[in-house]
């Protein structure tokens, strides 16, 4: 069972017909974006119920879930197959800060990218915190996820798709380079950025010039500014 707290992600999920067991409110709590997810589960035939909110608390594991949890089957991931033909797919390597992940599917939804593919092992996976940070876009954008990410990049140019990976040590400045379709962008965990094997893999490294002291941004924050450039210039 899977547990989504908070207005965006819950009023998302009822949106787009997301199985739910129950709706969970807390005692007291109202305004009128709550008010429309409870007339939104209720036509949806979703049972509300009206819980202390140190119940909703315990459930979200913290305070922070604005009055209403959600209680749903477990969350599905896509099939590569479903996703290869995207014109845009990014690839995580070792994201493993769910508040980064969360990030990044919001922004890469946002950006146009056709899904998010992160690896089964020593990353993040999909969870109520990512959930919550991704702000209702987990409703709208796939996640894949994959045993193996440098055999993913290979099967993903022998679709024909460019690989672009972003790091520090990349020679190509963000701005500059001609991001050839289909695109998929690699960025690297916290702190260790790219695996090498990864990093072997892709067609182009790319950086962000830095003009402080420090030599790179948050990863969530660099995928912005990357997908944005991206989407600028396809538009």
């Amino acid at each position: 069972m899977s547990i989504l707290s908070g207005i965006h992600p819950v009023a998302e999920a009822l949106r787009n017909r997301h199985p739910l067991e129950r709706l969970l409110v807390a005692q007291g709590a109202g305004g009128p974006r709550l008010q429309e997810i409870i007339d939104m589960a209720r036509r949806a035939s979703v049972p509300v119920r009206f819980e202390p909110r140190n119940a909703l608390d315990r459930l979200a594991g913290t305070p922070a879930h604005q009055g209403v949890v959600a209680l749903g089957v477990a969350t599905k991931y896509t099939d590569l197959d479903a996703v290869e033909q995207s014109e845009l797919v990014v690839v995580l390597d070792g994201v493993e800060d769910p508040h980064n992940l969360g990030a990044i599917i919001r922004t890469a939804h946002a950006a146009g990218a056709g899904a998010v593919i992160i690896p089964e092992r020593r990353a993040a996976g999909v969870t109520d915190v990512v959930a919550k940070a991704a702000a209702g876009a987990l409703e709208h954008l796939p996640v894949v996820r994959v045993t193996n990410v440098n055999r993913t990049l290979e099967d993903f140019k022998k679709r024909g798709h460019w690989i672009y990976g972003l790091d520090e040590r990349g020679t190509e400045d963000y701005t500059k380079v001609e991001y050839a379709a289909p695109t998929v962008l690699v960025l690297g965990g916290e702190g260790k950025g790219l695996h090498e094997q990864v990093r072997n893999h892709c067609d182009v490294l790319v950086r962000i010039p830095m003009a402080g002291k420090i030599s790179s941004l948050n990863v969530s924050v660099a995928a912005g500014v990357v997908l944005f450039e991206w989407r600028r210039r396809r538009a």
